[in-house]
């Protein structure tokens, strides 16, 4: 993949962030970041994240960030509208950060394909606690912004990520990584960002099962 023009498909959090440097990595030329909102632009739709918070992650990264605005029944539609977009820029492969749910992936490579890219799956098939580890040697930080209470405790809400804290969640039995959903994260600081984030803390809200941390630009 050494001098693709790539995308990162941006959810905010570790796996993204960690997959675009592993492409970044890996020699690629990183156009920019896509992230779905809801169909009012208010909130990141994996991670429920401000489009203010976003555009600071934006900005520290040096990449212009692209949007799509849809309810989840125009998800698909409105991803492949996006996609679509960054081809006519040039891109030619868009990156993901899923490590090995099949869904997820066969979903990828399908709307991608419906775009005329490719799929590029940096993180795909690595074992799920050493991408953890691998992310907070490389220098980065993040904290969790959202637990699903169904799979994870609501105390790790608002933890930074640490080696200390992934020893804690793995002697809890629980994937530090997240795969299945126990919780997001945002990707606060790092070697792709020129400076930290500058971050406060808003109100605490549960939606259903879901508990999350409202950031707001310092």
């Amino acid at each position: 993949m050494a001098g693709r023009r790539v995308l990162a498909s941006w959810s905010g959090g570790k796996d993204s962030c960690l997959a675009l440097w592993r492409a970044v990595s890996a020699g690629a030329s990183t156009q920019g970041l896509l992230t779905m909102m809801d169909e009012h632009g208010q909130r990141s739709r994996s991670h429920g994240v401000r489009p203010e918070v976003l555009a600071l992650q934006a900005a520290a990264l040096g990449l212009p960030l692209r949007v799509g605005r849809a309810s989840w029944d125009g998800y698909e539609a409105e991803f492949i509208a996006r996609l679509g977009e960054a081809r006519a820029d040039g891109c030619e492969a868009v990156v993901f950060g899923d490590i090995d749910l099949d869904a997820h992936r066969e979903w990828e490579e399908k709307v991608c394909a419906a775009a005329g890219v490719q799929a590029w799956l940096p993180l795909w098939q690595q074992p799920r606690a050493q991408l953890v580890r691998e992310f907070i040697d490389a220098g980065f930080s993040a904290r969790i912004v959202v637990v699903n209470t169904r799979l994870a405790d609501a105390q790790w809400l608002g933890c930074e990520l640490s080696h200390e804290v992934v020893e804690r969640m793995l002697a809890a039995g629980l994937d530090p990584c997240a795969e299945a959903g126990e919780f997001h994260s945002l990707a606060t600081a790092g070697p792709l960002f020129a400076r930290p984030l500058s971050l406060r803390d808003g109100g605490i809200h549960r939606h259903g099962d879901y508990v999350s941390l409202d950031l707001l630009p310092g």
